[in-house]
Formats: structure tokens, C-alpha cells, sequence
């Protein structure tokens, strides 16, 4: 089932063109990946695509009843606010404690919500946020950059604790990263954006995509470090044999 689908996708801030000719689908269960340089484009476009900024070319199209869970870069809470992590979760309208501890399991924070927001450390931060996104059980888990300022170790596991979230709620999955050694071997599918849709496909095709390699490099920084396996099962060696044919 297709969740969203833009054609010809264009935003414009006043005479700045950041997206023009962007053309996106969205299937239910999968893991898409926007990556890009800085100024590309990459959160404007997923603002376009949850409503939040006007598009002004081209068309969005939602499937009716599409629940969106947004995950934003980071949330600066002021350290002298006495609020607590099931309180957080519960603005602006109240939810059920039963609810909000169920969401903050499926975040893999379970037992932190009478802890202070103030104390959480930098990935439990982004857990919460996480759990405040899956407190509606979403179709669509949208992440901007969600990882940034988390070291190597805590960014593999946030995006593990995503896969896991999408095998429970079979949500699709869209998120921006500047992280690419971490976040292609979530990914079904990579879509590399520079004002508008370089290249896309599998990592292993968007890897050895002219396009992509201008942008990246092919160098060991520059290139899609997937992990051994894929979802399909084939070794990275596979991968790379399959991206150089």
C-alpha cells in the first residue's frame, strides 16, 4: 500500500528554489534513507511532506488516515524544568500511563518514565522523543537526523531499535542521515537528494551511482558501509560484486 506519493515536488522560499522536480513514493513497511550534503534539501523536503512547510510546485498525496509519528534532530528542554519523562509524553493532551510506559518499551526505555527529562543522557533523550513519536502507532516514522550528536555505538543501536520498531508496528520507516556508515544497512531503499533526486535504489545501487559517487566520493568515507547482511541474506561482498556488474 503506498502511504505517500509527490510528483514534481517544489518548495520555494522566496526567491531561494531549496526542492524542485522531487519525485517520492513511500510503501508500507519499508526503510528509506534521504541522504545528501548540507543545504540539500533533505528537511525541507520531509517538512513538505508532513504539511508543516507550503509546497509550491507539484503535489503531495497522503493515503486517507495516515498517521505520521515525527521524530525531530533534538529538543532543547530548559534543565531548571521540574518535568518528568510519562509527563513529557503526555503534552499537550493527557495520555494513559499504561500507554505512555507501552511506548517507551517499544523505544527500548522501559521503567524511565518518572525519571527528569533534564537527566536523560543524549541517547535516551532521543529514545523518549522516539516513544512520543509511537504513542499513535504510526504508518509513517519520519526521523531528522535523529542521531546527531550520538556517538557511533549509540547511533547503531537508536537505528536497531528502529528496525525492531518497524517488525512490531510494520510502519514504514523515512529518515535523514548524515551517517552513512551506520544507517544503509537499515535501509530497503536510498534516495540522494541535492534540491532535487540525484539518484535512487538500493544501497548498493545508489553506492556505485555516478551521481551519487560526485557528491560522496568512493573512498571508505564516501562510500555505503553496509553491514554483512542485508535483509535478502547476501554478504557485503555480494553487495559490492552486484554494485560494480
Amino acid at each position: 500500500m503506498r502511504l505517500i506519493d509527490c510528483a514534481g515536488l517544489g518548495v520555494r522560499f522566496g526567491k531561494t528554489q531549496a526542492l524542485h522536480h522531487v519525485d517520492l513514493q513511500i510503501d508500507k513497511g519499508e526503510i528509506v534513507t534521504i541522504v545528501g550534503p548540507n543545504g540539500s534539501g533533505k528537511s525541507t523536503l520531509l517538512r513538505a511532506l508532513i504539511g508543516a512547510v507550503p509546497v509550491t510546485e507539484g503535489r503531495v498525496m497522503r493515503s486517507p488516515g495516515l498517521r505520521i509519528g515525527y521524530v525531530p534532530q533534538k529538543l532543547h528542554i530548559d534543565p531548571t524544568l521540574p518535568i518528568t519523562v510519562a509527563r513529557f509524553l503526555g503534552l499537550p493532551r493527557r495520555v494513559a500511563r499504561a500507554k505512555a510506559a507501552a511506548a517507551l518499551a517499544k523505544a527500548g526505555l522501559e521503567d524511565l518514565g518518572d525519571r527528569q527529562m533534564a537527566a536523560l543522557s543524549g541517547g535516551q533523550m532521543q529514545r523518549v522523543l522516539l516513544a512520543r513519536a509511537l504513542l499513535e502507532e504510526p504508518n509513517l516514522l519520519i526521523l531528522d537526523e535523529a542521531t546527531q550528536g550520538l556517538d557511533q555505538p549509540g547511533s547503531a543501536a537508536f537505528y536497531q531499535q528502529i528496525e525492531a520498531v518497524r517488525e512490531d508496528l510494520g510502519c514504514a520507516v523515512l529518515m535523514v542521515s548524515h551517517e552513512l556508515h551506520v544507517v544503509m544497512s537499515a535501509s530497503d531503499r536510498v534516495i540522494c537528494l541535492n534540491g532535487h533526486v540525484c539518484c535512487e535504489g538500493t544501497p548498493a545501487t545508489v553506492s556505485a551511482a555516478p551521481a551519487y559517487r560526485a557528491l560522496f566520493g568512493t573512498g571508505t568515507k564516501g562510500a555505503l558501509a553496509l553491514y554483512r547482511h542485508d535483509h535478502h541474506g547476501h554478504s557485503h561482498d555480494e553487495l559490492n560484486s552486484t554494485a560494480a556488474e
